[in-house]
Formats: C-alpha cells, structure tokens, sequence
C-alpha cells in the first residue's frame, strides 16, 4: 500500500528576537492577565498604497498593553524598529506593580520609557489617556492588546468608551460579542487570530480553495496538533480558522476539542521545536488521511520565536492609523485587509 504525503509547508521559523530573559514570565499569579508581579526589569517588502505618504508617523503613540508580557514586548520593539514611537504609559495586568520600564529594540537600538499602570486603576488610566491626546492630538493615539484572553472583551470596550482605535493581538475571549460590539460601535479596530503576514496569506488561499472546491476531501479524517509555549492559556486562534476551513473542504465532524493541545516543554521538543525557541513559539500540523488510509495530506506552520508576528501588529497599527485618518467612520478589519492593502513591510 502507497502512502502520498503533501508538505504544504511555510516553515515560517523566524529569527527569535532577541529578548532579555526576564522579559519570559512563566509564572501567573492571577488567571487575568499571565504575568509575575516579580518580572521587573528596565527594559522583499510590498507595495505601500499611496496613502500611506499621507501619513505621519512621527505624530503616532502606540500604547502597547500588557507589558511586560513577552509578546506585548516583542509588539512594542517592532514599532521601534519600523519607526513608530510608544505611548508613555500603558495598561498592565492587575498583579503588577505601577512602574516605569525601558523598552529597547535590540536591533535598532531604539527605545522608549513606559509606565506601566495596573488594569485595576481605571480612574488612572483614563487620565494618562487624555493626557497624551491632548498632547499628541486626539487621533494620533492607538493600542496595541497582547493581554490575556479573559480581558479581550472587557478591554475592547474600555476602548470603544475612550475612543481608543486599537489593534487586537490577543485570541480568546468571546469573538462573536467582540466583532458584534465592535461593529455596533463603528469603532476602527483591526482584530485577527494571527498578525504574521505569511500565515494571513496562507489562511486567504485556503479559504479560497474552500470556497472553490467545498467536499474536495470528502472522507478524509482530519487530525490537529498544535504546540505553544506553556504560558498560553488558550487554544490556539489560527488553528481554528484553519480548521473552520479545511472543514469545508472535509465533511469530517471534527470540532476543536479535538485538538491535540501542546503545552509542556518535553512534548514541544519532540514535536520539533527547537529548544531554544521553548519560551515562545507556534508550530502547527494539520494532517487529512483518506478512508483506506492510503493518501496522506500534511500541512504545516511553524514558528520559532515572535518577530514575524510583532512586525505584523506594527504593520497593522501603521494601516489602522491612515484608516483613522482617511474613514469617516469606525470599520473591524481583519489582517487580510491589512495585507491586501499592501501594508505589510
């Protein structure tokens, strides 16, 4: 019996940026936000459209919540990197302690003071908001979110009331009451599973093909293993979209409980991370074998580290702010949109 085995693989194994080892919290001390109270620490591109020459970008803050989480971390480094300047403050998890952070790109060598502000002190928050639009104007202040996903909703409508357009980086949460409380708000919002622009395109043809070709895999099984570092909390965003398309392709009645979910560091390594990307990646396999077993199709994405992922949020940002500037009202755009727009660098 002959076995046919398709790699469909965009091994996306980014360069791991460069991170200090007390930026990776492994420790939570409240299900809110995943972050120790004791991680202290002072811390060929595509066609732009044309309007981006009507943006500038010195005149942006970016307010990068959930520092000092590592990806909110590697999110704020990017923007560094591509130019933008951070706010500075930003919104923290409930566990850590108010304090001022240096946040350094370590490629560029740019950097930004942040002070970072408990997600329990609103009344604060708020206050250092006004402040930096009244000093920067009222539009050129955006967020990034790479919180937790039990505050997706709560955050995205702390957004919404202070008029807050935001890039929404986290997964989890309820999506359905986000997208509906965002569109019912016309609030400019660019929310999506995945910010890594080879994945988004990965994701687009997919979809296509399922669109196209509904059932072209009728009885074949469908098998998911996904790995994360162990400080994600949930299941993983990007494999359910690429689930809820392959599914069409499929008539299999799988459902995302059956997903194998990866989260301890041996099982990682044996499923191929490299250990050195332990404490941040994203490898995914999505295998669809035929009845008798004799056909085999694998697709794969894996992801060592969380640059391809930051540069993507930064790129995100830059294409809400011309949208803030440009729209006369709030739209939800998806990295799709952010992609075929050509605004990704």
């Amino acid at each position: 019996m002959s076995t046919i085995t398709m790699m469909l693989s965009l091994l996306l194994v980014a360069a791991l940026v460069p991170l200090r080892s007390d930026a990776f919290s492994t420790s939570f001390t409240r299900a809110a936000y995943p972050y120790s109270k004791h991680a202290k620490y002072n811390s060929g591109p595509l066609q732009m459209s044309s309007s981006s020459s009507a943006l500038n970008i010195s005149e942006l803050r970016v307010m990068v919540n959930g520092m000092p989480g590592p990806m909110a971390v590697a999110a704020a480094e990017a923007c560094l990197r591509k130019g933008l300047t951070l706010s500075p403050v930003a919104m923290t998890g409930p566990d850590v302690e108010s304090c001022t952070i240096d946040v350094v790109d370590p490629i560029s060598g740019k950097s930004g003071k942040v002070r970072l502000i408990p997600s329990t002190e609103i009344e604060e928050i708020e206050a250092a908001v006004e402040g930096v639009k009244t000093a920067n104007g009222a539009d050129n202040l955006l967020v990034i979110d790479f919180t937790h996903p039990s505050a997706v909703n709560g955050n995205a409508l702390f957004y919404v009331k202070n008029n807050l357009p935001f890039v929404m980086g986290t997964t989890g949460g309820d999506r359905e009451k986000l997208m509906a409380d965002m569109e019912g708000a016309k609030h400019f919002a660019v929310i999506a599973p995945n910010m890594g622009k080879q994945i988004v395109a990965m994701q687009s043809a997919l979809e296509d093909l399922a669109e196209r070709y509904p059932s072209a895999f009728g009885g074949y099984k469908l098998k998911v293993t996904e790995s994360h570092q162990k400080t994600k909390a949930d299941t993983s965003g990007t494999a359910k979209a690429v689930i809820d398309s392959i599914k069409k392709l499929s008539d299999d009645d799988f459902e995302y409980d059956d997903i194998q979910m990866i989260r301890d560091d041996d099982d990682s390594v044996a499923f191929g991370v490299p250990p050195e990307a332990i404490n941040g990646h994203a490898f995914h396999t999505y295998t669809l074998t035929s009845p008798d077993g004799s056909v085999e199709f694998e697709l794969k994405h894996n992801v060592a580290g969380r640059s391809v992922y930051a540069e993507g949020t930064a790129d995100a940002i830059k294409f809400l702010a011309r949208k803030v500037k440009s729209e006369p009202e709030g739209k939800v755009y998806s990295m799709v949109n952010v992609l075929e727009e050509g605004a990704m660098e």
